[in-house]
């Protein structure tokens, strides 16, 4: 990681909302999501909320060969975004502890306030990542 990785980075991620990014298109396999309506899904809400903050300090980092991965989410979906209605998303990063990396998060679609909250992200070498989830996939 380089010396510019420090509290106080501030990045914002848009993203327009395709009909691929909806409950029903969760998980396909269940009937239960396929009847639910055609809103954005918490699931790629978040997905969007790690988008940004990786973003946000990636040029921060040694790409690719230091990477983060998401550890903690806490977050609110407190309204409902059909498709075709752009989302912005805002992240700061607000504490660097060794790896672990803390961001506020907040998402809004142009009418309402949909998210806010805090992710924490990890910091990992990805040839050393990998290296132990080849070992944990052999130990099946």
């Amino acid at each position: 990681m380089r010396d510019s990785l420090r509290p106080g980075i501030k990045f914002e991620h848009k993203f327009k909302v395709p009909a691929s990014k909806t409950v029903p298109a969760l998980y396909p396999e269940s009937e239960e999501f396929v009847a639910m309506p055609e809103v954005f899904a918490t699931g790629f809400l978040v997905g969007l909320l790690e988008w940004a903050c990786i973003k946000a300090i990636n040029p921060h980092l040694d790409w690719p060969q230091e990477q983060t991965v998401g550890t903690h989410i806490d977050v609110s979906h407190q309204a409902a975004t059909p498709p075709g209605l752009e989302v912005s998303v805002t992240v700061e990063l607000l504490a660097v502890e060794g790896k672990k990396l803390v961001f506020a998060v907040a998402a809004h679609d142009g009418l309402d306030l949909i998210s806010q909250g805090r992710h924490e992200r990890f910091i990992i070498n990805r040839e050393k990542f990998d290296a132990r989830l080849s070992a944990k996939a052999g130990g099946r």
